[in-house]
């Protein structure tokens, strides 16, 4: 039988979500954990992967095991074993083929930016004490939505297939003293998120212009975009899944 396993996470001492020869990782963590309780070997298969310090709201991963599990039971063991900084919020039986990775519609993920030095957002936010134009940084993050070759904020030397992202959001708001802002795509290029953070955060404190994005973007090259933000200040939010995919078994 195939599960999906719902789960959230602090990622500030783990180097990413997928499993590390000489480094700890969620995967891991994870991996041992449920071997260790369900007395079986595990293996998870996420919806994505995120890099050493990103932080995760929503993540999904999927599993094979043989027999029917008391999915409340087995949520409430994994949380007193596992560590404080992991937190398993439900696993549900689906379909033999469906799958964590591939049948995921929509990614979201939301970065955080504090203006004002505050001690207790050090760890989970990226401090810019220089003002900044929310409504530069919106334009230019609209103009994100009119492209989709997305190969100038993918980290070099990624072997991937393809650079082609479809975007539905990407926009800053603020609450309070927090700069937040949100993208959501069909799928995202390893670094993406927060090479674009830092391409707007360029704009915002009038280094760079709308222009300049839609130049960087066409140019295709790493080189022209801005720094990559701390990953601390990153967090993946919610994975979209097709409704049926959690109907199939009531």
């Amino acid at each position: 039988m195939r599960y999906f396993i719902e789960f959230s996470y602090n990622g500030k001492a783990y180097h990413g979500w997928q499993r590390q020869p000489k480094a700890s990782s969620i995967q891991q963590t994870l991996e041992d954990a449920m071997s260790t309780l369900l007395r079986d070997k595990i293996q998870l298969v996420g919806a994505g992967r995120t890099d050493a310090g990103v932080h995760a709201r929503q993540l999904f991963a999927h599993f094979d095991f043989d027999s029917k599990l008391e999915k409340a039971e087995v949520v409430q063991r994994l949380n007193a074993f596992l560590p404080e900084d992991i937190a398993i919020k439900n696993i549900t039986e689906v379909s033999p083929k469906a799958h964590a990775r591939f049948d995921a519609l929509e990614r979201t993920y939301e970065y955080r930016v504090v203006q004002e030095k505050d001690p207790f957002a050090t760890d989970w936010a990226h401090y810019v004490h220089l003002p900044l134009d929310m409504g530069a940084m919106n334009l230019a993050a609209a103009e994100l939505l009119n492209h989709t070759d997305f190969e100038c904020f993918s980290k070099s030397n990624t072997d991937v297939k393809t650079y082609v992202c479809r975007l539905k959001e990407a926009k800053w708001r603020r609450e309070g003293n927090t700069l937040i802002f949100t993208i959501t795509a069909d799928r995202f290029l390893r670094n993406m998120v927060r090479a674009i953070v830092g391409t707007l955060l360029d704009v915002g404190l009038h280094k760079s212009s709308v222009d300049n994005v839609n130049s960087i973007i066409k140019s295709k090259d790493r080189g022209e975009a801005g720094v990559s933000v701390p990953a601390k200040g990153l967090y993946l939010m919610k994975i979209t899944y097709p409704e049926t995919l959690f109907k199939l078994h009531g």
